[in-house]
Order: C-alpha cells, then sequence, then structure tokens
C-alpha cells in the first residue's frame, strides 16, 4: 500500500487515486464499531462540515458521470476524520437521498466503486419531477421548503445565506449550478416555481421571496413540510403552525 502523505483538506482535485487499500477493512470495521465514541473527538459544526463537502464531492463526481472510489472519499474529503467515517458517508447518503433523490450504490463490492443513481419517480407531464437534472430539482425543493417554513414568504437575504450554509453560495460560479443567482432569481422565476418581488421602503432594495403557481400546482405544503420532517428525524407536528396550516383544525 502507497505511504505517500497526501494534503488532508477538502480540494477537488481529480488527480491520480491512491490503490483501494487506503483503509484495510479491519480498520473500517473498527470504525463502524467505535463510531459514537469517535464522534466525540469532533464538534458537531466539524462532522456536519464533512457531510456537507462529501456531498458536494460527489453530486460533482456525478455531474461527469465518473465513478466514485471509496479511497477517493477518504483521501480527498475524508482525511483526519477517518475515525467517524461510516457516520459521515450514512448522512451524506441520507441527504442525497433526500434532499435530491440520489441513492449512493456500490456497483464493485471488491475494489469499493460507487455510483448514484436517481430515485425520483417519473410521471408524465412537464413538471417537477420529471425533470433531468436532479440536482437543480433538489436546490428548488430546498428553496421551497425554506420559504415555506419561515411563513411562506423569506427574504432574499435569508435565502442567500440558508444556502450559503449548504456550501452554494450565491456570489460564486457553483461547479453545478453554473451562476446560483441567476438560477434562482431568472430561471426559477421564469419556470414559475417562484414569485420574487420588492419590500416597499427598503434601501437598498430588498426582495421577498415565495411560492410561483407552477410550485403550487406540482407539489404541496404538505409534502414540504413531510421534506422537512424527515430530513430534521422529527415528527411533522413538532412545527406547530406549519402543521395546523396543512392539515387543518
Amino acid at each position: 500500500m502507497s505511504q505517500r502523505k497526501r494534503s488532508k483538506g477538502s480540494g477537488f482535485s481529480q488527480g491520480e487515486e491512491e490503490d483501494d487499500d487506503y483503509i484495510p477493512s479491519q480498520t473500517q470495521t473498527q470504525a463502524l464499531s467505535q463510531g459514537p465514541r469517535n464522534l466525540e473527538r469532533h464538534s458537531q459544526e466539524q462532522v456536519d462540515q464533512k457531510v456537507s463537502e462529501l456531498v458536494q464531492f460527489l453530486l460533482v463526481k456525478d455531474q461527469k458521470k465518473i465513478p466514485i472510489k471509496r479511497s477517493d472519499i477518504l483521501k480527498k474529503v475524508i482525511g483526519e476524520y477517518k475515525d467517524v467515517y461510516s457516520e459521515i458517508v450514512n448522512r451524506a447518503g441520507r441527504t442525497l437521498q433526500q434532499v435530491f433523490g440520489l441513492q449512493l450504490v456500490e456497483i464493485d463490492t471488491k475494489h469499493h466503486v460507487y455510483i448514484l443513481i436517481s430515485t425520483l419517480p417519473r410521471t408524465e407531464g412537464d413538471n417537477l419531477r420529471q425533470d433531468d437534472q436532479t440536482a437543480k430539482l433538489g436546490l428548488l425543493t430546498v428553496i421551497l421548503s425554506f420559504i415555506f417554513m419561515k411563513g411562506n414568504s423569506a427574504k432574499d437575504g435569508a435565502v442567500w445565506e440558508f444556502l450559503r450554509r449548504l456550501r452554494v453560495h450565491p456570489g460564486e460560479r457553483h461547479e453545478i449550478f453554473g451562476d446560483v443567482k441567476k438560477l434562482v432569481m431568472e430561471e426559477f422565476v421564469r419556470q414559475k416555481y417562484l414569485e420574487i418581488s420588492p419590500i416597499p421602503l427598503t434601501d437598498p432594495v430588498e426582495f421577498k421571496f415565495q411560492w410561483g403557481p407552477r410550485a403550487t400546482k406540482e407539489t404541496s405544503k404538505k409534502e414540504m413540510l413531510h421534506f422537512v420532517a424527515k430530513i430534521q428525524g422529527k415528527d411533522p407536528s413538532f412545527w406547530t403552525s406549519q402543521f395546523k396550516e396543512v392539515e387543518g383544525p
């Protein structure tokens, strides 16, 4: 096994990969059994950050249709967090499934090679779920759910800050979404998924985001509440006002 040391940062370079024995199976087994204890060595914020980095890394790989090696995940993303490898990968897998409708599938058990496959149902007609660009669908779903949870209206600054926490920076070009602000404020608006209007008496001008007519036809607030509840691991009734809105008195 190669002993060359690599950077432990989260750079997503597409350089040469180490062999597939980067971590022996015995070590990985120990990591699985020691997961909860090892989590104590890292703050929740640090683990959350690694989960976010891994989700983005996997989405970039999938966009280029490149099979994903476990050794590549360990080397380029996990780094010194290999003691909580299983926790990070499992949480990233849940996020991909719940947010983007993608499942991480192992296609080569000997060399531990993975691909992402779409689990979104296909339906007749032109609607959200038929969009082949599952990453854009995931981003749109996240924004719609955020708007609903904020009371059916959200300031643009709150939306951008929320996306930054997901490592989608509106002021930077994203490898998957391209110009994020243009995608959100022009494409989603043109497609009638979002409506954006200026807030009176604000200087500089602020805007508010609301659902567009296409969004109300193709999804529902109830679906968005259950989507958020699934990600948060809570019962939908946890959010009292939103639950009453979708379920009635």
